[in-house]
């Protein structure tokens, strides 16, 4: 017994000190946001200040600009792009849409992006789950729609996309460097 109990004890005293060498993943530098529309729909929940119903999610990766010039040469334009860093972006519809003339059942979707100097061609793809573009796949898109590229005073360092409240529903706007655009959801 006595010898069972200190083999049990050494088992233990390995599998602890193999967990303390564990090393962790260094922190992104391009971290994962979340946007909702309404805008701040979780705190809005918590607080019971709900005044109306959760339409859309997107969750992104937040490339920075770190002095580098971006359109035209970090992102080549007329190529598909992931609309941030890491996996591809992914947008979620809480009820169904309209995007164009496209009408877009609720469900998760991927969000691609061809940009080019004075528009950007917006996508929304059915594939999930997905890193980057490099397996993207145009027969799985559900909606394609060109958007006016507008251009900006301000530099925004960290790329970013937000909801806005418009009067047939809500834009995400989606910008980064001295450049914005604006995805139309009618609702």
């Amino acid at each position: 017994m006595k010898k069972f109990s200190i083999a049990v004890t050494l088992v233990i005293y390995c599998c602890m000190a193999m967990q303390a060498q564990v090393k962790l993943p260094p922190v992104d530098k391009s971290p994962m946001d979340m946007s909702y529309y309404p805008n701040g729909y979780p705190v809005l929940k918590i607080q019971d200040k709900i005044s109306e119903p959760l339409v859309a999610r997107v969750i992104y990766s937040r490339p920075q600009k770190n002095g580098r010039t971006i359109f035209g040469e970090l992102l080549e334009y007329g190529k598909v792009w992931r609309l941030g860093a890491n996996e591809a972006t992914e947008i979620e519809f809480f009820q169904n849409v309209k995007i164009g003339d496209t009408r877009i059942r609720k469900g998760r979707y991927t969000m691609y992006c061809i940009p080019l100097v004075e528009k950007w061609t917006l996508i929304i793809n059915k594939e999930t789950d997905t890193w980057g573009s490099f397996k993207y796949d145009d027969s799985k898109d559900l909606v394609r729609i060109d958007v006016a590229v507008q251009k900006q005073t301000d530099v925004l360092d960290a790329f970013v996309m937000s909801f806005d409240k418009t009067p047939t529903g809500a834009g995400l706007t989606i910008a980064w460097d001295n450049f914005k655009v604006v995805l139309p959801i009618v609702f």
